[in-house]
């Protein structure tokens, strides 16, 4: 059985493999030289950055009762460069508050959030988000949706059709590239908003149950997709989602979070490389099968309590 991180008693253990040191074989192409199709060219130098949230409290008015709602009291997170970090935890519990706080979308009560210990004030390009819902344009195409990130920041139009194709490319959409919104599928849909939020070439990718509005069977592709991508393009990533089997195939480390007001309860390591991890091998291996008994304990104890 794996050890997870109490938050309440203040222990941190560390991650059981590195990081900061890319897989091999993924073709990032850091010396600047083109990268083979299919692999996405990060025009940053740095691919990825941590977050830090310290002593997070978010209160709001309910809209219909008048009252004050606590939703978030003394959450407390580290989240490494380069991780790929899965918050799973009841519903209500304030899991997407978070998530829109710590993409500046929504200004906490009290607490700070930094991003490459650069405190969090407001949205910034260093943080992609992707949404439960389809956010692309129904009047553009898929490449003119994941390119309009490239206009606004100023890419000349030549940078702008390599950069698009080689997202295109990463995210399987060969062949698309002039379909518009309503001809596309829903697994279609999402792969141009994970696309359009990788095109500013952000060092964090938020994703809020991104997932959640596809058939089963389209939601274990993406997600299988999702880990080859983050595998290759090295982003940090924190993936909100209510599924325990998702948030374990997924994070290299899952946070629990309790019910309302909302605080980390738990971290458990996964020790399993993502590019080597698909559905049908976790779902046969034992340790996975304990990881994810492990996880489930923890959100049940919150739900029952």
């Amino acid at each position: 059985m794996s050890k997870h991180t109490d938050s309440h008693r203040g222990e941190r253990e560390e991650v059981g493999h590195s990081l900061d040191e890319p897989s091999s074989g993924t073709g990032l192409g850091a010396d600047g030289r083109r990268t083979p199709p299919g692999t996405f060219q990060s025009a940053s130098t740095s691919h990825c950055q941590g977050i830090e949230i310290d002593g997070l409290r978010h209160e709001y008015v309910d809209q219909y009762s008048g009252e004050i709602v606590l939703a978030i009291d003394d959450l407390n997170l580290q989240m490494p460069a380069c991780e790929f970090l899965t918050i799973v935890g009841p519903s209500g519990c304030g899991k997407s508050t978070m998530l829109n706080i710590v993409g500046g979308l929504v200004k906490p009560t009290k607490g700070t959030i930094t991003v490459d210990e650069n405190p969090v004030h407001g949205p910034g390009r260093d943080r992609g988000m992707v949404f439960q819902e389809f956010a692309i344009l129904p009047w553009r195409t898929v490449e003119s949706n994941i390119g309009h990130p490239l206009e606004i920041m100023g890419v000349d139009k030549a940078e702008r059709r390599e950069r698009v194709g080689d997202l295109i490319r990463l995210v399987n959409l060969e062949g698309f590239e002039r379909k518009y919104p309503h001809e596309l599928s829903g697994g279609m849909k999402q792969r141009v908003a994970v696309a359009r939020a990788l095109a500013q070439d952000p060092a964090v990718l938020l994703m809020d149950e991104p997932f959640a509005a596809v058939d089963a069977q389209t939601r274990i592709t993406l997600q299988e997709e999702l880990l080859q991508i983050a595998d290759r393009t090295r982003k940090s990533v924190l993936f909100i989602t209510h599924s325990v089997d998702e948030a374990v195939l997924l994070g290299h480390r899952v946070a629990v979070v309790s019910r309302r007001p909302g605080r980390v309860k738990a971290t458990v390591d996964i020790p399993f490389a993502l590019g080597d991890r698909s559905v049908e091998l976790l779902v046969k291996d034992e340790r996975y099968r304990e990881l994810r008994d492990e996880v489930l304990d923890l959100v049940r104890a919150e739900v029952d309590s």
